[in-house]
């Protein structure tokens, strides 16, 4: 095997980075850890990429994905169907929250978005509100990188190269409690203005132009912000008022990943439309969907109307059969219990870092957390564009590697470090995450 740079271009990577240094080769998976070729083994503290909830190295997985492409390999859902998406349709609304029941199937999670965003687009068409075409969606969120995703997406610097993008993404706050630029001391307070800023944004755009506002559960960029009290409520009450469509991006928060199959049913809101990818599979391969409420596929049922979008790949017949046995290895481990039964412990052990004077904030929920770094704990000072570069790419990257975990060290927003194990990680892993991001935080600390 050749050097990796010199044919493969990896995403979102400064390809300067292994001019001089060897790509890290993962070669191979088992439960809540990976290999790389030279053999060491490490700690998937993200599974993968928020993806192998159920774990690497279920051969089940792949035996439904050799049995079903040695029946059929490919067919598309456009004007025909398969088995296997009927099959898996059916079952995802039967999870889904209400009335949930159309299922649109893309490959990824950007196009599930994509998906949600023309459907609010060609629904309005289609009832007379032609207007409405606007998206409001959070500061420092990503919701994808195809054109209309990213225009959603609340991540300055990951857009400038490809703007001018599609108009009509509006931006609100976001729900950073430990950077609450209002109601700072409490919670309920600033949930209620958080919300209330989203009905602001659509006032100032008038609500004959706003179609949705796409909200995560917990927002993953800037580190894992989980909802205050009473915000889902309220920007429900707030949506239905504006007649705006209400999207949970649930990409990252579904299939178990807070401890509910959805994070709507986690924080106990109904939206209109859920996008999701990721743990649908548990990463064995490539599926999305958007899941779409009765009343918006309504206007599509009659006469020659049809939603003019598809996907080649969307449904693919492989990737469904591998969500259904996906979805039995959940059911029969009860894994989305699992979360729910350990989470506190996961927390707790978490929390233990808060005696290094570098944790500034540990948040999270399920098995979704983040832990923000900081210069000064009693200012909550975070750390210049220059020290954050120092900090997470000049050393906790790597050391966190090195010493035995892969996670994200990020500054989307202030320094944090997140972690997303697969789900049947219990406290095992938790102690062996904690231990490690101990002694590397330690040494960073050192090293400021």
């Amino acid at each position: 095997m050749g050097n990796p740079t010199d044919h493969l271009w990896m995403h979102f990577t400064r390809m300067s980075s292994y001019q001089d240094a060897p790509v890290p080769t993962i070669v191979r998976g088992d439960g809540a850890y990976i290999w790389d070729s030279e053999g060491r083994r490490y700690l998937d503290g993200l599974a993968g990429l928020f993806v192998v909830n159920a774990g690497h190295g279920r051969t089940e997985l792949a035996e439904a994905a050799a049995k079903q492409a040695s029946e059929l390999a490919y067919f598309p859902i456009w004007s025909y169907a398969h088995p296997t998406a009927i099959e898996l349709a059916e079952r995802i609304a039967a999870l889904a929250p209400g009335d949930l029941n159309r299922v649109f199937f893309t490959t990824g999670g950007s196009e599930a978005v994509e998906s949600a965003w023309k459907l609010a687009r060609a629904y309005f068409k289609r009832v007379g509100k032609p207007m409405k075409h606007k998206v409001v969606s959070r500061h420092i969120a990503y919701h994808g990188t195809s054109m209309g995703a990213l225009s959603i997406t609340g991540l300055p610097g990951i857009k400038a190269d490809f703007e001018p993008l599609v108009p009509g993404g509006i931006k609100a706050p976001n729900t950073n409690f430990y950077r609450a630029p209002e109601h700072g001391d409490d919670p309920v307070a600033f949930g209620r203005w958080a919300a209330e800023e989203i009905g602001r944004a659509i006032e100032r755009e008038g609500p004959e132009t706003v179609a949705a506002v796409f909200l995560e559960p917990v927002q993953n960029a800037g580190g894992c912000f989980p909802p205050p009290p009473g915000y889902f409520e309220r920007v429900r009450e707030i949506c239905d008022a504006y007649d705006v469509l209400l999207v949970s991006d649930e990409v990252i928060c579904s299939w178990g990943r807070l401890g509910e199959y959805f994070g709507a049913q986690r924080y106990g809101y109904q939206p209109d439309m859920i996008t999701t990818a990721k743990g649908i599979t548990s990463g064995y391969s490539p599926l999305g969907a958007m899941i779409a409420s009765d009343r918006l596929i309504e206007p599509f049922l009659h006469g020659t109307e049809s939603f003019a979008h598809g996907i080649t790949f969307g449904g693919h017949p492989v990737s469904c059969a591998v969500a259904l046995a996906n979805l039995e290895i959940f059911a029969r481990e009860d894994l989305v219990g699992h979360v729910r039964a350990n989470e506190s412990a996961f927390r707790a052990t978490l929390e233990k870092l808060y005696d290094l004077p570098i944790v500034g904030d540990v948040r999270g929920d399920g098995y979704f957390y983040g832990i923000e770094l900081v210069k000064d704990r009693t200012t909550r000072e975070s750390f210049d564009d220059a020290e954050s570069e120092r900090l997470l790419r000049g050393f906790l990257s790597g050391a966190l590697f090195a010493a035995g975990l892969y996670c994200r060290a990020d500054d989307r927003g202030d320094p944090v470090i997140q972690l997303a194990p697969p789900l049947i990680a219990d406290q095992t892993q938790f102690d062996e995450i904690e231990q490690i991001l101990r002694s590397v935080l330690t040494e960073a600390w050192q090293h400021l």
